[in-house]
């Protein structure tokens, strides 16, 4: 076994849903008995940061607080360190029960949180930020990302907000549209080339739409602040180590999902990238993983 220390395995049990990081079920592409949760690659980067003991915390008081298998977890990889991003969603909109307010009571405990959230807002999901600081109780939330709808759009599609102290000072983040990889790759690559950081002529789209990646199930093009990202839904083990390989991430991981494809086959993954292009070269800015717990 190559994960470390036995505490950061999970292993997954009969009646485990599939799903993706939109919390949307999928056909799992083979069977899970004796097999790894992903929960034990996120324990793993924990452990890699010195912060499984935090981490676990925060782990188990959110499946105590909203329940199991409703909490998504990103990984980013950002200028060669790790850092996540918790991911609540509730489809019901303002009928939620998931709501920033209930996730930050839940989390309170272990970390305070200056955050307002209004409520009265529409929003489908939103997202908080844990670096090693706030894990380790050095610092709190400052700010969530909220998420609602974006009606009109011909495909599935969000826009993410900055909230903060201020409930009404709310900052607009990103717009993300959703795509069938196998039906609508002509779309996606007029999507991603419409863009204001990318010189259309400099470089090939493969740079971006990795060919390697793109037998995916659905393919997310997002238009950020300052870049643009794309990401990759439903991929399988072997190209999950693929992504590790190629940006750099540490060697460990990489050798988890080697050692461990068996156990690990069971599920498929979701991964991103945000890049810009500059001088005729795509330079990746950050990187991220996903599972759920």
């Amino acid at each position: 076994m190559s994960v470390a220390a036995p505490e950061l395995i999970e292993y997954s049990a009969p009646d485990d849903p599939s799903l993706d990081f939109c919390l949307w079920p999928y056909e799992p592409p083979a069977a899970s008995i004796n097999k790894l949760r992903s929960l034990t690659l996120l324990m793993h980067t924990f452990e890699l940061c010195g912060v499984a003991g935090p981490g676990r915390d925060v782990v188990d008081a959110l499946r105590r607080g909203i329940g199991p298998f409703t909490t998504v977890w990103g990984v980013k990889w950002i200028d060669g360190q790790l850092k996540w991003e918790f991911y609540f969603y509730d489809y019901r909109r303002l009928q939620r029960e998931r709501s920033m307010t209930r996730v930050f009571e839940v989390l309170r405990p272990l970390i305070p949180s200056r955050v307002k959230p209004n409520e009265g807002h529409p929003y489908f999901m939103f997202s908080i930020d844990f670096t090693v600081e706030t894990l380790t109780g050095r610092a709190g939330f400052d700010e969530a990302h909220m998420y609602i709808g974006n009606p009109g759009s011909q495909v599935s599609s969000g826009i993410s907000y900055t909230v903060g102290a201020n409930p009404e000072a709310n900052v607009l983040e990103n717009f993300y549209f959703f795509f069938d990889a196998a039906r609508q790759m002509k779309e996606v690559v007029g999507k991603a080339a419409c863009s204001a950081y990318l010189e259309q002529t400099a470089f090939p789209m493969d740079q971006v739409l990795w060919p390697e990646l793109r037998n995916c199930q659905t393919l997310v093009v997002a238009n950020k602040r300052y870049n643009d990202a794309v990401y990759f839904s439903r991929i399988d083990v072997n190209q999950l180590g693929v992504f590790f390989e190629r940006l750099g991430y540490p060697g460990s991981l990489g050798a988890v999902v080697r050692n461990e494809r068996a156990r690990l086959d069971h599920m498929l993954y979701d991964v991103g990238i945000d890049y810009r292009v500059e001088g005729g070269a795509v330079r990746i800015l950050k990187s991220g993983f996903y599972g759920v717990f």
